[in-house]
């Protein structure tokens, strides 16, 4: 089974949006591994963003992840980071398709609710990043119902 990591950033926490969030990754199929609330310091968010640091756009990315707490998902399922990029939705909300997380909640690319990683390499950084403690083993009873053997 595959891994991914999944933020909800500021906007999303301080909208009420973390139920209605982790309701359709679960209503999916997948499982919730690892999860926090946690308030981001700037170095921290300069490293999860590192690949980002020459963009122009970089400083505002950090102040706006620092700017409140977020809360860290680690999801597992089959082809769970493409399929989490398709619930999640374009980067920029107004190409982002109804139904998705972002098409049905974002109105600017720099409040777009939601990260989630674009790779499984990048799945397997992110979350040896945001939980070097690691994360909860465990399978649901329901595994059956929804993958097949």
């Amino acid at each position: 089974m595959e891994q991914t990591f999944i933020m909800i950033k500021p906007d999303g926490v301080q909208r009420g949006l973390i139920g209605e969030i982790i309701s359709r990754f679960e209503k999916k199929g997948f499982y919730l591994k690892g999860l926090k609330l946690m308030s981001v310091e700037r170095s921290f968010a300069e490293k999860h963003y590192a690949d980002l640091s020459s963009k122009p756009f970089f400083p505002g990315l950090v102040e706006y992840i620092i700017s409140g707490p977020v809360v860290a998902m680690v999801w597992e399922g089959k082809d769970v980071v493409l399929t989490g990029r398709k619930i999640i939705g374009a980067t920029k909300p107004s190409e982002a398709t109804p139904g998705t997380i972002r098409g049905d909640f974002a109105v600017e690319v720099g409040r777009n609710v939601i990260h989630g990683s674009d790779s499984v390499e990048s799945a397997r950084k992110e979350i040896a990043l945001w939980f070097p403690e690691g994360i909860a083993e465990w399978r649901s009873n329901l595994h059956p119902w929804i993958y097949e053997a």
